[in-house]
């Protein structure tokens, strides 16, 4: 009898887990919307408040005030500021942003016809962050202060400290200038090669920033007690490093992951812009320089969902991580 309430009792504790986790997911939800509502009013007000008028840039030479006029009724602009928003809003909502001003073209069209570039780059780039910044990382931490610790962090301080502009620039010259291999393109797209240069800037960027994270958070999980004890226990280093210390020093990895997948997704405008990349992040650049508001205002507001949704899945799986967090 003692045996069976012991397992209800165990069953509530599981459903009361359930639904705690569920409500903080909910309210982390809620408040990832409430985020992207407030990125939509700031981006909206700043293109407004920009230097430059839309509606001239359209009209180019045209100066007929009939033929502005209409122009800007045509495009909403005409109407007080506060109702261009919700207009914009509910229509943003349902899935349109209208149609770009320069090219007569859905919004939503011209973004899927660059997003692929744009997300097939930054996967290119994702899988060599990961692929530098773990094993060199762990390694180091578990071989403090050897001559590969040395080395691998002064890589990724140097790699750091150098703008992705720049390094760009330098293995264009490098490749296309010194040793003349033809077979890496340093512009444009097409074919596997065109991946190489572009993906190698955000790639070790990525890398850098997150190879010195994971050093220093496996520094801290290695100096526990609990790891001592495991290593008394006769465990392996293999196993203490990636049952035990890896996991538990996975927190704070994976909230600077969000950062960083930040810094990919901004950091792929400026180099898309120098590799003639057609992705997302060079149709900003040209939306910009021709007052596109339109599609500025949707690629902002998608990169802007991109990293709050990131946010709100790296809090979800802080409970798979480590389930000793609690969500009361």
């Amino acid at each position: 009898m003692q045996h069976r309430w012991l397992l209800l009792d165990h069953a509530s504790d599981q459903m009361g887990c359930v639904l705690l986790m569920k409500v903080y997911i909910l309210r982390r939800f809620l408040l990832a919307l409430l985020t992207t509502l407030g990125i939509s009013i700031v981006v909206f007000s700043l293109m407004h408040l920009a230097p430059g008028d839309p509606v001239k840039s359209v009209a180019g030479r045209e100066t007929d005030p009939v033929v502005i006029a209409a122009l800007r009724a045509e495009w909403g602009f005409d109407k007080p500021i506060y109702l261009q928003y919700f207009t914009w809003l509910s229509k943003a909502i349902r899935g349109d942003f209208g149609v770009s001003m320069a090219n007569r073209m859905p919004v939503v069209d011209l973004i899927k016809s660059r997003l692929d570039y744009t997300i097939s780059l930054n996967l290119v780039a994702t899988v060599i962050g990961l692929a530098i910044a773990f094993p060199v990382g762990i390694i180091s931490a578990v071989k403090k202060y050897s001559l590969f610790d040395y080395i691998g962090t002064f890589l990724a301080l140097l790699s750091q400290s150098m703008p992705s502009f720049w390094l760009s620039l330098m293995l264009i010259f490098f490749f296309s200038y010194k040793l003349e291999w033809r077979w890496i393109p340093t512009n444009g797209s097409g074919t596997w090669q065109h991946y190489i240069l572009p993906s190698i800037v955000l790639g070790t960027g990525w890398a850098s920033g997150l190879t010195r994270m994971i050093r220093g958070s496996m520094l801290e999980v290695l100096s526990e007690d609990y790891i001592r004890t495991a290593r008394a226990k006769g465990l392996g280093l293999p196993a203490v490093t990636y049952r035990h210390a890896l996991r538990n020093a996975m927190i704070p990895i994976a909230t600077s992951l969000t950062y960083w997948f930040a810094f990919l997704v901004m950091g792929s405008v400026i180099v898309e812009q120098i590799f003639a990349w057609p992705g997302i992040g060079r149709l900003m650049v040209t939306s910009l320089s021709n007052h596109d508001y339109f599609v500025v205002q949707a690629i902002i507001l998608l990169f802007a969902l991109a990293i709050t949704f990131a946010n709100l899945i790296v809090d979800i799986l802080y409970c798979i991580i480590d389930p000793r967090i609690r969500y009361d």
